[in-house]
């Protein structure tokens, strides 16, 4: 099956919205793709034109995008291209879809901090494991000698 990949570096233009199917988890989100060229007459860099995606992302990776991706962020998308044509309306539309693989903030435009994700069950017998295993550390507090009076 010939599958077009690629890899697309821009901004979360839209809130991502995530939705709970039952074929599973995604989350859903339109991307910004400005291309920049220098113009030796202006001696600047430009703008070119903007393409949007929708970018589709699916159990896992469509639940952390959720948790990580906000309006505005620069991130780095890498999937399947998928070109949709329809008629909605009378009209006719023609869409590009990324069903995404992976999806990461740029990091040469600013820091990220990675936390790994576990399940919620294994999560919950995680936490109680470590609770039994390690020490407390909180200190008893003195008891208090009444007051004579």
């Amino acid at each position: 099956m010939n599958e077009t990949l690629l890899t697309v570096v821009g901004n979360v233009a839209t809130t991502p919205v995530f939705r709970e199917l039952p074929t599973g988890p995604v989350t859903r989100f339109r991307l910004a793709v400005t291309a920049r060229r220098f113009d030796a007459g202006q001696g600047a860099w430009v703008d070119s034109h903007t393409n949007f995606f929708t970018v589709w992302a699916w159990g896992n990776l469509g639940a952390n995008v959720q948790g990580s991706v906000s309006v505005g962020e620069p991130v780095i998308v890498q999937g399947r291209l998928k070109v949709r044509d329809e008629e909605r309306g009378g009209q006719h539309w023609t869409s590009a879809d990324i069903q995404a693989t992976a999806v990461g903030h740029d990091l040469s435009r600013g820091t990220a901090a990675f936390r790994r994700a576990t399940a919620r069950k294994a999560a919950t017998a995680t936490e109680a494991q470590q609770a039994r295993d390690e020490p407390s550390f909180e200190i008893e507090p003195e008891a208090q000698p009444e007051p004579v009076g």
